[in-house]
């Protein structure tokens, strides 16, 4: 619905907006931010003529029709420096309203040619530099600007808290300035549960270096005046230094508390017989106040009225005493009233059994969790136990694995001694063990019987290899000096389990047993954590597992005893084994012991049969009893 004397086109009047909060239920729990609006730190300008608000509000007060009609006509018509329209005014002059309402129009329309006869109206200019330069007016513009720029920031103050609750930031440069929201539920019950607090605003304008206090306000959020959502529906003027509260449900503020803008004093004497008077309050002011009072003196009347019928409606009512609440069967013997306590009564044993049967569930609870604690203690104490004993085994095993590092690398060292592999100068990745030249894999136009006592060699030292590294071959090793064999129990169908080691009469049988040989070597390498360029490289890749497992610093472990030599006579000394250790190393390793080796390969005792090489398989047995 459009309201009468709007301009056409105007939209409807919004609906109005209500809070959610009633005036006793606010507290400070609810207050999540505050704003400041037409921020003034310079102090008013005195009036230059004393005379109250509602005599500023009067469209002519100063300047009356008749004043308008004596004023000089002749002046010629001139341009208007102003948004007013005067065409309505002129219309009805005689209707100050009309004219009021043509002085505040945003519409064109063309003025008529038709002046009144009594005089003309002039609209006021509102360029009062309008003839000044650009830079003049910019310069003005911007000091008027800077003039009510300032910095401010506002502390909330609770009664009985010393300290502030809550100090906003601070905001530079700004006359309406929106602080950052807040949360007071974590200041406590004391502050968040209080309707009452104390609002101070610091600030202080260019030209200033120190903050001083602006406003100080007392509020209750009982008496605070609501706004609405949000500030885009509120159109009216607000006051200097007005403080905005943001409660849960809308925006608030307090219209009454806020301090009011010092009165012009007036140091002359008033001397009435001279005709000199003081302002004085204009009769619509004085309308109001009497209104108020009326509306005052109505609700007290009011309020005496509702006491005064309540008070009467409690003495006519029946208030039972303290002893027909204890019996109420007294007062009532009707079946319905007995079937009620009947059913009370039964209700609360219910209630009574519910209640004892919770407190037996809690007794054993506190038993059953004593008695948990007990055992938890009991477990702490024997895991502390355990986590000792762990870390002595787990040292022991650290002691353990150094020393059969030693040990191997020892016996590794001691393998090397009795089972030399030697390169050849003058060919590459070419080796000999224990002075017999091994070739990788190709086995053209040799000796045979070269070829199967090294490989006999190379048979015996795996096979010891795999012994002491406690790494079980996949393909097991038959060593019989020249005559040994390989076995192959992983294959699926083969005719044939058992592979020799020496040339033969058929050719793949030997080469196939050389690569199982091969793939024991492999498997020694992966075992050690070593990677195989090439499997046919039977002699590179022994002396390359055995340089890797001799590798360490420090000296040697010394032997223990053990063994047949120990069981019989035992040891009397750690110098007597090493001794006999270095005897039998001496002995094997001799230059006449590989000559005698090389001249039975030579003359053909190697590749005869089992029996004539019994002697140098009994000899790399008794090394390994040695070791």
């Amino acid at each position: 619905m459009v309201e009468q004397g709007d301009e056409p086109g105007a939209s409807s009047k919004p609906r109005n907006e209500r809070p959610f909060l009633y005036p006793w239920n606010r507290r400070l729990r609810h207050l999540h931010g505050i704003s400041l609006r037409n921020l003034h730190v310079t102090a008013p300008i005195p009036r230059s003529r004393a005379k109250t608000i509602t005599d500023d509000d009067a469209p002519y007060s100063l300047a009356s029709p008749s004043k308008r009609a004596l004023q000089n006509d002749s002046k010629p018509l001139t341009q208007s420096r102003s948004f007013t329209d005067l065409h309505s005014a002129l219309d009805e002059p005689s209707n100050p309203a009309a004219l009021h309402k043509a002085a505040t129009s945003y519409e064109k329309h063309e003025i008529q040619s038709d002046r009144p006869g009594g005089g003309r109206l002039r609209r006021s200019s509102t360029l009062h530099w309008a003839s000044a330069s650009p830079r003049a007016r910019q310069s003005k513009l911007e000091d008027i600007l800077v003039s009510r720029l300032a910095d401010s920031w506002v502390s909330v103050h609770c009664p009985g808290v010393p300290e502030p609750v809550y100090i906003t930031e601070v905001i530079e440069s700004s006359m309406n300035p929106s602080f950052a929201f807040f949360d007071l539920d974590s200041s406590g019950i004391h502050v968040s549960r209080s309707d009452e607090c104390t609002i101070r605003v610091w600030a202080r304008s260019a030209n200033t270096e120190e903050y001083c206090l602006l406003v100080e306000l007392d509020l209750n959020l009982r008496s605070l005046q609501f706004i609405g959502r949000s500030l885009e529906n509120f159109h009216h003027p607000l006051p200097q230094n007005c403080i905005l509260l943001h409660l849960s449900d809308g925006i608030y503020t307090s219209f009454t508390d806020l301090p009011a803008d010092p009165h012009p004093v007036v140091d002359d004497v008033v001397d009435h017989r001279n005709g000199t008077s003081k302002p004085g309050s204009s009769f619509d002011a004085l309308m109001q106040l009497a209104n108020l009072d009326d509306c005052i003196q109505d609700a007290v009347k009011v309020r005496s009225q509702i006491e005064n019928d309540i008070n009467k409606i409690l003495s006519e009512a029946n208030v039972l005493s303290a002893e027909d609440e204890a019996n109420p069967g007294l007062a009532d013997d009707s079946p319905q009233t007995r079937a009620a306590l009947a059913a009370e009564q039964k209700r609360l044993r219910q209630l009574k059994k519910r209640r004892d049967e919770l407190k037996d569930s809690l007794d054993h609870r506190r038993q059953a969790l004593t008695t948990g604690r007990d055992m938890m203690s009991k477990s702490m104490q024997l895991l502390e136990s355990r986590t000792q004993a762990c870390q002595d085994l787990e040292a022991q095993l650290q002691q353990t694995q150094k020393e059969s590092r030693g040990q191997i690398r020892r016996i590794c060292e001691t393998l090397l001694t009795i089972f030399p592999i030697e390169p050849l100068k003058s060919r590459t990745l070419q080796f000999t063990i224990c002075g017999i030249f091994l070739p990788n894999s190709v086995y053209d136009d040799t000796n045979r019987d070269e070829i199967a006592a090294a490989l006999g060699f190379t048979a015996q030292l795996v096979h010891q290899l795999a012994l002491y590294l406690s790494a079980p071959l996949p393909y097991p090793v038959e060593p019989y000096g020249s005559t040994s064999f390989i076995s192959d129990p992983i294959s699926l169908g083969l005719s044939q389990r058992r592979y020799p080691l020496h040339p033969t009469s058929v050719p793949y049988k030997f080469e196939y047993g050389v690569f199982l040989l091969n793939k024991d070597i492999e498997f020694l390498m992966s075992r050690a954590g070593l990677r195989i360029l090439d499997i046919r490289h039977t002699l590179p890749n022994l002396k390359y597992l055995l340089y890797v497992l001799t590798a360490g610093t420090g000296e040697l472990p010394a032997r223990k005893a053990g063994g047949i030599k120990g069981l019989i006579g035992g040891r009397t000394s750690q110098d007597l084994s090493r001794r006999a250790s270095n005897e039998s190393l001496q002995s094997t390793s001799t230059p006449l012991m590989q000559e005698t080796l090389k001249a039975e390969a030579i003359n053909g005792g190697i590749a005869g049969t089992k029996e004539k090489e019994m002697p140098v398989s009994l000899v790399s047995k008794s090394s390994a009893k040695d070791l």
